[in-house]
């Protein structure tokens, strides 16, 4: 104390840690969450907390120990009376402090309280018989079985201490009670197989009587003919299926007992007695109820029978399925599809005529074409099977006729019935009923797929002039169609008339309405590259964009103007159809690299101008425009000889358009719902072009915070500096 008190106020200041920066704010390789540290920190201090060990040095604190916690365990049961578990842990404390007298009355207190847990029987007993207390262990199993007679696992321990202690007739005496009160299956073969432990052939038998007779059902029966097998008994084993067969009556009719029953002769090599079980089986279970029976069936054809046999099996197993489906439920087509495979699979003509009629006989009720899809394509495989299977033409075109004549042609068609049958006609010699056939096809109801089909016949037929009559009444059928246009117009060219399909294309962008307009003009401006003609295609851009001021007809028109005409016409080419025609011959003597380039940058000045003056507000177009000028204007630096003039200015060029290049930006705006409310602010990405900047506060705003962030972030580095220095 002395010393303590001797001590200055300066020895005793405490001295708190120098506050230190965080250098690295890096996130660390690994991550480490709040739940973890709370977890470790609990484990740490567990120790702290722990109890320490009572160690009892005489009988007097033994006692006082004891009481103690009797005491405890009283007041405890008292409160929670009902809470099986606080009686289980005093009655184990008894059992450890070897008071088994205190333990057992805890023991019987708790069944006082609830005697229907099982795990109290057990546990009760399981004490008595650790500490050999047979007898008990005994009456309380006894006791236990009597009030819970449906619990099997009692039944079961009981009988496996009896086994344990080799008193062999006392099980067997549990098990007489226990099938008094008719147990499921697993007691009963439980006590067949005790019988079996000890060789007690006979005595098992009588088991497995009292057992069918307690469950008349297949698997008691089929048990006991597997048992009388397993010992060698043949006879007795077939006596036990028949005898199942004429006792069950109904409840025999099952896949289950006859497959068993077949097998079992099958291993006794009572091959014929096995195939009667199986067609027995087949003519009495239900059809649906006996696949696997049919199964079964057709893979001991495969091992035992012939050929014959086997596929007579399969296919009328087959064929009654099908028929059921398709009595079932008539317009399923996909049924009637797999019963005409399985029938032309079969070969009987005959019989696969008769399956097609019935199934063509199923007309949709709907006059509606998604419901008549899958009938259509029956009406075709019966076409293709009368002329390639039958090899019968004259029913082939009845076939056609019929269904052509069915069909709603006023609502709906199937252009493919008409090529079909108009190629078969082809097949057969007969051109002029096949021009017939497609021109009632395209006069009665027109389609696209009809007219390309007719023209594609007649150009490989070489009539041109068919050809071209074809067209025409395709286009005046639907003007609209770019396509169309765009066939004729290659026709006309790989003919050598390009007069001609340049009139065509000059009548197709003059059309009102067309699908695919874009398309039509790629093609055209195609066309007139492929023939040389620079200068037309570029008065058709001109015109293109007197139409619209799409930044994708600015950027093509800014590529086309870069590139010479031989390398435009690949590309042509390459976009095209592969029709088979060179190129026109192009003058590229007359292109000059720096004049191309600079018909590029005025396209692409003006289409920057153009979007931003007509559209400010779509500041992405413009984006996509400069992007394109750039890498225009890169591939130039890069094709330029180091430290030439002409390197130098390209270059100039290019830093120009980095200029004009805007800065991206992140900002926010209001969700605006169709109610005109705001649901809250989403974030979108927008553009500052260098013009704009001296407009823009905010952005003016967040540069100087941006300076300030930085210079004191220096200043703070600096500081940190010094101080390791010092």
């Amino acid at each position: 104390m002395s010393g303590i008190a001797g001590t200055t106020a300066r020895d005793t200041e405490i001295r708190l840690p120098r506050a230190t920066k965080v250098k690295n704010k890096q996130p660390a390789d690994k991550q480490i969450t709040a739940e973890q540290i709370l977890r470790e920190a609990k484990e740490l201090q567990e120790q702290d907390f722990k109890p320490p060990k009572q160690k009892i040095s005489d009988p007097a604190e033994l006692a006082e120990y004891r009481l103690r916690k009797r005491k405890e365990f009283e007041d405890l049961v008292r409160r929670v009376r009902w809470n099986i578990s606080v009686w289980i842990k005093y009655a184990q404390w008894e059992e450890s402090q070897k008071d088994f007298r205190r333990a057992r009355s805890v023991w019987e207190r708790t069944l006082d309280v609830n005697y229907q847990s099982e795990g109290v029987w057990v546990k009760y007993a399981e004490m008595e018989m650790r500490h050999r207390f047979v007898n008990h262990a005994r009456n309380v199993w006894d006791r236990a079985v009597t009030l819970l007679p449906r619990i099997d696992k009692l039944w079961y321990k009981y009988i496996h201490m009896e086994e344990m202690l080799g008193n062999v007739p006392g099980a067997r005496q549990i098990f007489q009670r226990w099938i008094i009160f008719e147990p499921d299956h697993a007691p009963w073969m439980a006590y067949i197989n005790m019988e079996l432990r000890y060789n007690e052939v006979d005595r098992a038998r009588e088991i497995f009587e009292l057992y069918v007779r307690c469950h008349p059902d297949v698997k008691a029966w089929v048990r006991y003919a597997k048992f009388e097998m397993k010992n060698s008994e043949i006879g007795l084993a077939r006596g036990c299926y028949e005898r199942a067969v004429e006792e069950l009556g109904e409840d025999a009719q099952t896949q289950e007992l006859f497959i068993k029953f077949a097998e079992f002769e099958e291993k006794v090599k009572e091959d014929d007695r096995a195939r009667a079980i199986f067609r027995y089986a087949l003519d009495h279970i239900p059809k649906v109820q006996a696949q696997e029976v049919y199964r079964r069936f057709v893979a001991f054809e495969k091992q035992h029978g012939n050929r014959d046999a086997i596929e007579d099996v399969v296919v009328n197993e087959r064929r009654f399925k099908y028929e059921g489906q398709v009595k079932q439920d008539p317009l399923n087509y996909d049924a009637w599809f797999d019963y005409i495979r399985l029938e032309e699979s079969a070969g009987d003509q005959d019989k696969i005529r008769e399956v097609y009629e019935r199934a063509i006989g199923n007309v949709p009720p709907a006059l509606e074409k998604r419901f008549w899809q899958r009938y259509i394509y029956i009406w075709i495989n019966y076409a293709l099977w009368e002329e390639l299977g039958a090899d019968d033409p004259e029913r082939t075109r009845a076939v056609y006729q019929a269904i052509l004549g069915l069909i709603p042609h006023q609502l709906f068609t199937f252009a493919k019935v008409w090529m079909m049958a108009a190629q078969f006609e082809i097949r057969q010699l007969r051109l002029d009923a096949a021009r017939k056939l497609l021109g009632r096809a395209i006069g009665q109801c027109p389609k696209q797929k009809l007219f390309r089909g007719y023209i594609e016949i007649e150009m490989l037929l070489g009539n041109i002039e068919r050809c071209r009559m074809l067209y025409s009444r395709y286009l005046e059928w639907s003007p609209s169609t770019c396509t169309a246009w765009c066939r004729f117009a290659e026709l006309e060219r790989s003919l050598g008339e390009s007069q001609r399909a340049r009139q065509l294309y000059e009548l197709a962008i003059q059309q009102p309405q067309l699908d695919v307009p874009e398309v039509l003009w790629k093609k055209y401006i195609d066309f007139e590259v492929q023939e040389g003609s620079r200068e037309r295609a570029r008065q058709l851009y001109e015109r293109l964009l007197e139409r619209t001021q799409h930044v994708k007809v600015w950027t093509s028109y800014g590529h086309f103007e870069a590139m010479p005409l031989p390398q435009l016409q690949q590309e042509a080419q390459a976009f095209g159809e592969a029709n088979g025609e060179a190129a026109a011959p192009a003058d590229a003597g007359s292109e000059n690299a720096d004049s191309l380039l600079s018909r590029s940058r005025s396209v692409y000045k003006r289409a920057f101008n153009t979007l931003r003056e007509g559209r400010p507000d779509d500041k992405e177009e413009a984006v996509m425009v400069l992007e394109a000028w750039r890498k225009l204007e890169q591939q130039n630096v890069s094709a330029a000889e180091p430290g030439s003039a002409t390197a130098a200015d390209r270059q100039a060029a290019l830093q120009a358009v980095e200029k004009r290049m805007p800065r991206r930006v992140k900002r926010k705006r209001p969700i605006i719902t169709d109610d005109g409310l705001e649901a809250g602010m989403e974030e979108y990405f927008d553009y500052i072009f260098p013009e704009e900047k001296g407009t823009d506060q905010n952005l003016k705003f967040l540069e100087a915070a941006l300076r300030w962030k930085r210079s004191r972030a220096e200043a703070g580095l600096e500081a940190e500096s010094t101080e390791d220095h010092s």
